[in-house]
């Protein structure tokens, strides 16, 4: 079990769901949190339920001067947690320019532009931690997800880049890809979720790898291993189990 008491953790995407359930179970193991989101007004709200410190600092992480201001207010901290995420299902045969791009930009380039602001000070001090929540779509190509499965596997690419960069150093680098988690995201998924969690269910297994040194985890079991090792099949197989939608 790691020590928490007295840390201070970056919580971005904090405003609902797993980050909401995660920001809970980490103020009660006495971590002070500073809560990011786009939604001060949710924040806040949070903020106020959370037994412990907790400082609310708004930040659009899609805007590079949004993000640098919030780095510059949270100043030194322990370690981030990446949870920001927008999903919308869309077909190639339907492409949406803005909305595909909009995935990218928060997903992968606003993690990119987040984690750019904190890891020099982290390498520098030789300490540091850094949570990044991926999707068991990461994993390989979806039908109807041409914006937000590219966009985990990207963010997966760039943790499995950074652990091997800092593995040898004090900077602990984490990735957890869940499985269907019951937030806002899902309301206009049409598609049947197997095993779907409760956000606090999901949170309770981020913070279960939070207390280890693994760098990375797939959850719920049995499901993620559907998609883990869907990465080694051949195409034909591949394309009859996952693209029957």
């Amino acid at each position: 079990m790691r020590e928490w008491s007295g840390k201070r953790y970056w919580l971005v995407g904090a405003s609902e769901g797993l980050g909401r359930a995660l920001a809970m179970k980490l103020s009660r193991a006495g971590v002070e949190l500073i809560l990011s989101a786009r939604s001060g007004e949710r924040l806040r709200e949070l903020a106020e339920e959370l037994p412990g410190r907790a400082h609310v600092v708004p930040m659009d992480i899609a805007d590079r001067a949004s993000v640098e201001a919030a780095a510059q207010e949270v100043g030194e901290i322990d370690g981030l947690v990446f949870l920001a995420g927008v999903a919308t299902l869309i077909k190639a045969t339907e492409w949406d320019a803005d909305r595909v791009e909009q995935m990218f930009d928060v997903n992968l380039t606003g993690a990119a532009r987040v984690i750019g602001q904190v890891i020099g000070g982290m390498v520098a001090r030789d300490a540091g931690h850094i949570m990044m929540i991926g999707s068991l779509s990461a994993y390989r190509g979806l039908p109807g997800s041409i914006g937000y499965s590219a966009s985990k596997a990207g963010l997966m690419a760039l943790a499995e880049s950074m652990h091997g960069d800092l593995r040898h150093t004090s900077v602990l680098v984490q990735l957890s890809n869940p499985g269907y988690i019951q937030t806002r995201m899902q309301d206009d998924n049409p598609y049947s979720k197997p095993f779907i969690m409760s956000p606090e269910e999901a949170a309770q297994q981020v913070f279960d790898q939070m207390n280890t040194d693994r760098f990375h985890k797939a959850f719920p079991l049995g499901f993620s291993l559907l998609f883990r090792f869907s990465r080694f099949l051949p195409t034909g197989l591949y394309e009859a189990i996952f693209f029957r939608r």
